[in-house]
Parts: C-alpha cells; structure tokens; sequence
C-alpha cells in the first residue's frame, strides 16, 4: 500500500516521540485508507476510458452524429458502445413502485400538522 511505502521511505526525524509517531501512524493510515477508499468508489461509480486507434471512418460518423443529434461525442459514443455490446436502447433499471402507487391513506392528524408548518408567525417577520 502507498501508505506503508511513505512510512518506510519517510525521513527518519519523522518521529519526535514514540507515542506520538505511532499515533501521527494510525491516524495517516485512517486518512489514507479512506482517501482510497473514496477514490476507488469515484473510480467505479463513473468509469472512465481511453480507447486509442479510432478509425478516420468511425471517428467522422461518431462525430456527425454527435453534430446531427445535438449531443457531445461522448454521449454518442456511449449510446454506440451499448449498441454494439447488444444492449440497444435499455435504460438503467429502475424500482417498480406499482406496490405503493394509489395507497396513500389520508390522515388528519398528519394534515394538521402540515398545515401548522405552513403558517407564518408574523412578530417573527417584523
């Protein structure tokens, strides 16, 4: 891991105190492995690509097509990507709420409670 790397090739006046190193350690490692963490899930969440070689042809269709549909080249080389990978049109699955749809069941109390939200108190807007 990085971190150990740097606790190994660190300069070694690093340490003033023993206790405080080995404290100034845990907390780089937290730190650290957090920061991985969070940069491995940013990683994956938006994956990015680099693909070299486009073909002349390829790059002048991809890009007049881009033109044409008023979108950037990277909306419409994705939208090629699914296409060619068989994916077609196919959207993100979503939840079916059709289980919760139609049941809200009216509560008075909850009414009440909304609507004492909704009043102004006009000494507070003096």
């Amino acid at each position: 891991m990085i971190i150990d790397q740097w606790l190994e090739c660190r300069p070694r006046d690093f340490k003033h105190d023993d206790r405080q190193s080995q404290v100034s350690e845990a907390k780089l490692r937290a730190t650290g492995t957090r920061l991985a963490w969070d940069a491995c899930n940013a990683y994956n969440s938006c994956m990015q690509y680099t693909i070299r070689n486009i073909p002349d042809y390829l790059d002048s269709v991809l890009r007049g097509s881009a033109r044409e549909q008023g979108k950037s080249l990277n909306e419409v080389a994705i939208e090629a990507l699914a296409r060619g990978a068989g994916l077609g049109d196919r959207r993100e699955r979503r939840r079916e709420l059709g289980d919760i749809a139609g049941s809200w069941v009216d509560d008075p109390a909850f009414d009440s409670a909304l609507a004492a939200q909704d009043t102004v108190d006009e000494e507070m807007w003096r």
